[in-house]
């Protein structure tokens, strides 16, 4: 098992879905966990029954988070948000806070986190990307473009920190059995004009081998690797666990 006493973990949303799976999974290999979240009671709650601390942010908001100096081991990016909308229709300040928060916040704080990584000549980068940042699907333009950016950024951040030991990956899972996940059911029914029943069958699980979502834990499992002494020649990747979707 992955040891990771000693260690100081910050995860954005941190508190549901896959945020929270790989929060638990990092403090139970040993690490110290901050939760980060827009939800601060959700994080509290999380961060109480891991021992950790509970970070309040709005990480949509930038331009607060240009001055932030970060202590971080493993800094795992995975708030998100997400919505379905074709482009013409594509609420232009929708657009920008998903770009935002999914994009120029893991830059900030990949930034305020690099100085004290490269002091300790340690650090892990950990971005939840998604089988979108490699593939697209419609009426996702926003997200889409976002996790694309978040590939690249992962692999300059990966050339970067080498040198300095620290290594920058991304993880890409398919549809991951989430609240986010679940609230685009109706969604993509009224973009597609099906029911809701069919929206797994015939849109998230149609380009997949394997027929089923993919579990936060799986996703975590996964992270806590990365952050770990195994994975020290593991960097610039994209560790794709879609079920075969971008096997296609």
């Amino acid at each position: 098992m992955t040891d990771l006493s000693g260690r100081r973990a910050v995860v954005t949303g941190g508190a549901s879905g896959i945020g929270e799976a790989c929060a638990r999974a990092l403090a139970a290999a040993g690490a110290h966990v901050v939760i980060a979240d827009l939800n601060g009671e959700a994080a509290s709650r999380v961060a109480a029954e891991l021992g950790g601390d509970a970070w309040q942010v709005d990480l949509g908001d930038t331009a607060a988070l240009a001055d932030l100096s970060l202590d971080a081991d493993i800094l795992v990016n995975n708030a998100g948000i997400q919505h379905v909308s074709p482009i013409e229709e594509f609420d232009p300040e929708r657009f920008a806070l998903i770009l935002r928060l999914m994009l120029e916040s893991p830059f900030l704080l990949i930034r305020a986190a690099l100085p004290g990584m490269y002091a300790k000549g340690f650090g892990r980068v950990i971005n939840i990307s998604s089988v979108h940042g490699i593939r697209a699907s419609p009426f996702k333009s926003a997200y889409v473009a976002a996790k694309h950016g978040l590939e690249g950024l992962s692999k300059v951040t990966a050339l970067e920190g080498g040198p300095h030991g620290v290594t920058s990956n991304c993880l890409d899972p398919g549809y991951v059995r989430t609240p986010l996940v679940e609230k685009q059911i109706a969604d993509q029914a009224r973009v597609h004009g099906i029911p809701e029943a069919e929206v797994l069958p015939k849109i998230m699980l149609t380009e997949s081998a394997i027929k089923r979502l993919v579990e936060p834990a799986e996703v975590a499992s996964l992270a806590v690797w990365l952050a770990g002494p195994d994975a020290g020649m593991v960097t610039g990747a994209s560790y794709t666990m879609d079920g075969g979707w971008s096997a296609r």
